[in-house]
């Protein structure tokens, strides 16, 4: 089954003649203005000997690629981890806000709301600073990785809930009059269609995590960012060294894009598949009912 032009028209209606003028008008000149900056800064750099040869070849000897890619590993450990957390406790605090049980529904809804009004940042100095004197020490890793957990957790919990709320209503009425319980239609049943439906937004969050990391310097944690500052101090090479450092985020960042558009297709065309099965060939004209033969009258 083909996606139709209304399928994607959900958040606005299709722009007219007009409307397309302008749009094209308007990313010309963004683009002009983008290109204008991007040109000055060039220009200032250029004029400063901040494009010079000698102040690049430093990147491309090993020890500073080493150095760097250290640091890379550093941030992917720690938003892989903090995204294996994040991500199960997200969905149970989410079943926690949906649950039944009104103690249960309270303390998930208290969690949530905490957490996603408090800093980040703020997080880090409390484990960093207030905690040790309390007797809690954490490795430098986890004194990091605690804190995102403990923030996007909230935020995760609130996408997962979303989603949850976003199913069809009769998907657990099919699922109830299949005998199944509360707890089995929602882990079996809508659980799974609402991760399908909010997958852009679990990518973006990850995102998220990804720059998060960018706070372990706080901790001193030897991420990508810590990484870039402790190689300044050394080489003195300011502009070079972040510059390379934000296009490895950027690419990063790609990289996870490009993951969460070949996902949101690949599941859904495993879901177009399951709700109209294998396609039959087509005997007559499209959208067009078949003749019915009219039943044969009888006199009485």
């Amino acid at each position: 089954m083909a996606r139709g032009p209304a399928y994607s028209r959900v958040l606005f209606d299709e722009p007219g003649p007009r409307g397309r003028a302008r749009i094209r008008l308007y990313t010309v000149l963004g683009l002009a203005v983008l290109a204008a900056l991007v040109g000055l800064a060039l220009w200032q750099f250029a004029r400063n000997g901040q494009l010079g040869r000698s102040r690049w070849l430093p990147f491309v000897q090993l020890s500073y690629l080493r150095f760097l890619g250290q640091g890379l590993v550093g941030t992917l450990v720690a938003t892989a981890i903090a995204a294996v957390l994040s991500f199960p406790l997200g969905v149970l605090l989410a079943l926690g806000r949906l649950s039944r049980a009104r103690v249960l529904r309270w303390v998930s809804t208290a969690y949530i709301e905490l957490f996603r009004g408090v800093p980040l940042l703020l997080l880090i100095y409390a484990f960093l600073l207030a905690l040790p004197r309390f007797g809690i020490n954490l490795p430098l890793l986890w004194k990091l990785v605690v804190p995102i957990v403990l923030v996007n957790t909230a935020v995760l919990a609130e996408i997962f809930r979303a989603g949850v709320n976003a199913v069809d209503r009769g998907q657990s009425e099919a699922a109830a009059a299949l005998g199944l319980r509360d707890g089995q239609a929602m882990r079996l049943v809508v659980l799974p269609q609402a991760v399908r439906l909010v997958i852009p937004s679990l990518v973006t969050q990850l995102v998220a995590l990804l720059k998060d990391s960018t706070l372990g310097y706080v901790v001193s944690y030897p991420e990508l960012m810590k990484q870039g500052n402790n190689l300044t101090v050394y080489t003195h090479l300011l502009v070079q060294t972040y510059l390379i450092v934000a296009l490895i985020y950027v690419v990063a960042n790609i990289a996870l894009s490009r993951l969460a558009t070949y996902l949101e297709r690949r599941l859904g065309t495993r879901v177009r598949r399951r709700a109209t099965g294998p396609e039959e060939p087509d005997t007559g004209a499209p959208g067009r009912p078949e003749p019915v033969a009219a039943a044969p009258q009888t006199m009485t």
